[in-house]
């Protein structure tokens, strides 16, 4: 038997991505992204995406496949995921999982087995206009008629969620369909008290911004990937599409991306807490964090 794939979660700025390459050089590994944001294209200071350099240092899979209006779905991420977990120990190597998408890095592991159904652009723009005309509770309601089981679990304030969600039971699939058989895993959790949490996050996103985070944004749209699209829909993203609109100032702008990401790391944790009762749970401001956490993968996962 292979030896389990090493798991890496957490919320947002708790360091998955540096625990991930730590690992990799350690174990001969090789880091599959968990990102939704990740794999597309141009999306790189917004998305915290791990640079050229420290790409050199460990193999990435699933980082850079896609132009920003391509659709992503969680069936096509398990497709990719377990093809590039497969070539991995094909070679003889150490694959490891980590991504800020706690959703796909638990459907891999638990073995999830989400319906393959294509956007329907269609239905999505009249989704989006009845959320705009009677809020997020009207798709929260159409959903529970549709799939109650799945209504009982998603998150109701997250419109995009609801609409695929939608989308999958119009088209006659169940998103509470049953599991298929799990990837073999140890689960890391990076953990931290939240005020440390949300100073980390503060520097990340001034750091963003620094960096260019709205020129990043004013070149998508010169290429064509209007704010609009689902991929730029993202904390940090739309706040810079309501700053180029003249709808924000740059202040503004910076403090609703920390706002919003203090928001996104609660029900992150939150999320973890309730789905990763039996994971290694790990402080990230650990000094010997990389020690710990090879202390912490059962033995059998090391070359």
């Amino acid at each position: 038997m292979p030896p389990p794939v090493v798991a890496i979660a957490g919320a947002t700025a708790t360091g998955k991505t540096a625990l991930a390459v730590a690992l990799a050089e350690r174990l001969r590994g090789e880091v599959v992204n968990a990102d939704s944001r990740q794999v597309y294209r141009g999306l790189d200071i917004g998305t915290a995406k791990p640079t050229r350099e420290v790409r050199a240092r460990a193999r990435h899979w699933l980082v850079d496949i896609l132009d920003p209006d391509q659709p992503f779905s969680l069936a096509e991420f398990l497709d990719l995921a377990h093809g590039a977990i497969a070539d991995i120990r094909r070679r003889g190597r150490q694959p490891i999982v980590a991504g800020g998408t706690a959703q796909y890095l638990f459907a891999l592991v638990e073995g999830w087995s989400p319906p393959h159904v294509p956007p329907d652009p269609a239905l999505r723009a009249q989704l989006e206009a009845l959320a705009e005309r009677d809020g997020v509770t009207a798709l929260a309601a159409e959903l529970q008629r549709l799939d109650p089981v799945r209504a009982a679990s998603i998150d109701v304030r997250n419109p995009r969620r609801l609409i695929r969600a939608i989308e999958v039971a119009r088209a006659g699939a169940s998103a509470s369909v049953p599991p298929s058989t799990p990837v073999n895993a140890r689960v890391v959790v990076l953990d931290m008290p939240r005020e440390a949490l949300h100073k980390r996050i503060d520097a990340r996103v001034d750091a963003m911004f620094a960096e260019g985070l709205v020129d990043e944004v004013r070149r998508l749209n010169a290429e064509g990937y209007a704010c609009g699209l689902p991929a730029l829909a993202s904390i940090g993203y739309r706040e810079c599409c309501e700053l180029l609109a003249g709808r924000c100032s740059l202040a503004d702008a910076v403090a609703r991306t920390k706002t919003e990401t203090h928001r996104l790391a609660r029900m992150q944790a939150t999320w973890l807490r309730r789905r990763a009762k039996d994971a290694v749970w790990l402080d990230a401001r650990s000094p010997t964090l990389v020690d710990d956490a090879l202390s912490a993968i059962s033995a059998d996962t090391r070359q």
